[in-house]
């Protein structure tokens, strides 16, 4: 299966890496960081070129279910002082913690995603889920996915369509094969390959910015945090628009959104979702309620009205 192909290398890669490494990979031609070593140091330069060669391999594994993935040339770079003296110019990027935004809050596009950006995004949340339905047992679920995104691959050229099609692919068929219990332990487990965020007050506001910066979402309003007590609950409305994702059967595909929040806030997660369309833009109502059964956590019902 193509998830324990990737699971093996990728833990491969993370023997390889050390926190306070001079070496880094990026690809010679556009400056980009590959996954799944983006965020990786390396100790020496044979190390470096050891992952890179597991970083090609990588990349060949996912090309098996998205032939359209781009062709990087991984190279290995030292860090110095100047980084650019070198001709590998560092890509310092801000980390997902660092945003201090305030509640309610009017996040307008400040960043200009490049359709790189949303290819890599997308690749990195399918591949963290494809590891986790092969290493779970979910073949069937996995196989499902796979053939839909097939399918389409035939008739859709624009890689960038055809990465989203690929989400909401996998979202419908999460919905409609999993329990909404099982579908909650996959995003637990996908959301720990990508990595954990120290959980904050603004673990909200995070999220939705990553998925504004990856190019999922224009802009996003969000209302307070609602708290009931007495139910051990919270609540926030957000209001997005531009969103990238398309309705599937009268639900809307949330999971990408789903598993960051999974991944920022582990141990109080949402336990619902649900949609209310706009007129194009779409209102989005998240619970968090730690007794309640989990729903629409990878494709939410869609309402028409409030």
């Amino acid at each position: 299966m193509v998830g324990t192909t990737l699971r093996k290398i990728r833990e491969h890669i993370e023997t390889l890496a050390s926190a306070d490494g001079e070496y880094y990979l990026i690809c010679g031609r556009t400056g980009e960081r590959p996954i799944p070593a983006a965020e990786k140091r390396f100790d020496g330069r044979a190390t470096a070129q050891s992952a890179a060669r597991a970083t090609e391999q990588y990349r060949a594994a996912l090309r098996q279910y998205d032939p359209q993935l781009p062709y990087y040339d991984v190279i290995a770079c030292q860090v110095t002082d100047s980084p650019t003296s070198n001709n590998c110019p560092m890509n310092h990027s801000r980390d997902d913690n660092d945003w201090t935004l305030t509640d309610p809050v009017l996040n307008t596009a400040v960043h200009n995603p490049s359709s790189q950006d949303l290819i890599e995004f997308c690749h990195h949340v399918t591949a963290a889920v494809f590891e986790t339905l092969s290493d779970t047992g979910y073949d069937t679920v996995e196989t499902a996915v796979m053939d839909t995104y097939f399918d389409l691959a035939e008739t859709i050229a624009n890689p960038d369509h055809l990465c989203l099609c690929l989400l909401e692919s996998m979202s419908t068929e999460l919905d409609t094969r999993l329990t909404p219990t099982e579908q909650a332990d996959i995003l637990a487990q996908a959301s720990a390959r990508l990595g954990s965020h120290d959980a904050t007050d603004k673990s909200l506001t995070a999220s939705l910015t990553l998925l504004q910066e990856r190019g999922l979402l224009g802009s996003y309003t969000r209302s307070p945090w609602s708290i009931d007590l007495d139910a051990g609950a919270r609540s926030v409305v957000v209001k997005i628009s531009d969103y990238a994702l398309s309705p599937q059967y009268g639900r809307l595909p949330v999971l990408p959104f789903v598993l960051d929040l999974y991944r920022r806030q582990p141990d109080w997660p949402p336990s619902s979702l649900q949609v209310v369309d706009n007129g194009g833009d779409w209102k989005v109502t998240l619970v968090h309620a730690r007794e309640a059964e989990p729903t629409g956590l990878v494709s939410a019902p869609i309402h028409s009205k409030v």
